[in-house]
Order: structure tokens, then sequence, then C-alpha cells
């Protein structure tokens, strides 16, 4: 533990933890084995902290906060410019925040933001395996399912559900309590309160009736190529 940290008397601390400089953790928090916590970060009250979690620094975690092993929090935002000869990085100098009463699955990667803050809204719930990009806003109460992805500067209303191993591009908005399905990939905003599905997504009743199109599409084929030969047999007929 850096000397200048501060642990509250009621937090419990496991073996080979560390805690950097400056840094709170709350009281009655727990801190498993192996946990990297880095400068000025702030841990709330009621915390557990799973085993080989890193908390890079300056992230701020709320209270009665769950981060299960192996999650990485305050990776640099994936930014990088083409300067003419190489991928030159784009400095990520933001911070993460976590709200109240999240939970955050194992092997979960939150990226800083490149100015601001990547925030996830009280009481979400992430699974395992998923990615959440640099300056993502995600709102109060949502659901991410496992392997589920997203972008850069995404974001997210309240109570919205994104299915498993969904993707959603950089920039776009999703409304609140909308649903994702899984597989689907969001490449424009959706409404609030609507369901989409497929890829790319839309609405979920129109992707289900292209979906029954397109099983249907190789009897088609077979029906065109036998008009087609009777068309020709009528026309050689003609001739």
């Amino acid at each position: 533990m850096a000397a200048v940290a501060s642990i509250d008397a009621t937090a419990a601390i496991g073996p080979y933890v560390i805690v950097g400089r400056r840094s709170r953790i709350g009281p009655a928090s727990v801190l498993h084995g192996g946990v990297f916590v880095g400068d000025d970060v702030v841990i709330g009250e009621r915390c557990e902290i799973f085993p080989h979690v890193v908390i890079r620094e300056r992230i701020t975690i709320g209270n009665r906060v769950i981060i299960h092993a192996g999650s990485v929090l305050g990776t640099d935002g994936f930014g990088y410019r083409w300067d003419g000869r190489r991928h030159a990085k784009v400095p990520q100098i933001g911070t993460v925040i976590i709200e109240d009463d999240v939970e955050i699955g194992s092997c979960v990667c939150i990226d800083r933001a490149k100015m601001s803050a990547t925030r996830i809204g009280q009481g979400t719930k992430i699974d395992n395996l998923v990615q959440i990009g640099h300056n993502v806003q995600v709102g109060p109460h949502c659901i991410i399912v496992g392997q589920a992805g997203v972008a850069g500067s995404a974001r997210l209303g309240a109570r919205v559900v994104l299915g498993g191993q969904s993707a959603v591009r950089d920039h776009v908005s999703i409304g609140e309590e909308a649903m994702v399905a899984a597989c689907s990939g969001i490449a424009e905003d959706v409404e609030p309160r609507t369901v989409v599905s497929g890829l790319p997504a839309l609405p979920h009743r129109q992707s289900l009736r292209e979906q029954a199109a397109l099983r249907r599409l190789p009897a088609l084929v077979d029906q065109v190529r036998k008009l087609q030969d009777e068309l020709d047999k009528l026309k050689a007929a003609r001739e």
C-alpha cells in the first residue's frame, strides 16, 4: 500500500493487493487478492472487487459496486490518427466513473475517456466479456449481456438491454428502454422503447419478415428458372 493511500478501518484487503498514492477505499469494501488500484482512485463503501481486477489511475467507483475477477477499468481509449507515416496515438486523459449499485462481470474492459468521462449509470449490470469504449455513456439500470461491444462515444439511455454479441457503433444513441436482440449490429440511432434485431439492426418485426423472405429465396430462384425455361421454349417455338 502506498503510504499516502487512505483505507477505511472496516475495509478488508487481501494478499498481494496494490493501492496507489492518494487512493481511497471506503468503509466495508473488500479487495480480494491480486487487485491493482492505481493512483488517485476512489472506491466507495461496501464494494467488492474480486481477484486480479485492474483499476487504473483516477477512476471513481461508487457505493455497493461489484467487479468480478479479471476485469480492467481505465485502459486508454482506442484512439489513433494517421500522420502520413504511422498510426499516432491520441492521448487519452479522461477517466471512468462507475455509479452506485453497478455489477461488472469477469473480463470486462471499460476504457477511459479521451478527455471527460466514460460513465456507467446507477444499477447497471454488465455480463462477462463485454467491451465498453472510450467516452461511452451508459444510463441507469441497463443490462449488457456477454460479448457485447459498445464503440466510443455511444450513448445508452435508461434501462436499455443489449443482447449477447450485439455491437453498437461509435457515436450512436439508443433511447431509453430500447432492446437490442442478440448478435445484432446497431449502425444508427434507435428510438426509445423499440425492439431491434439483425445486421444491420432493424425494427424486430421488419427483421423477422426479411429473414422469412430470405429463407424462401432458393424456392423463388427455382421458380424463376422454370419460368425462364418455359419462356425460352415459347420463343423457340415461335421462331
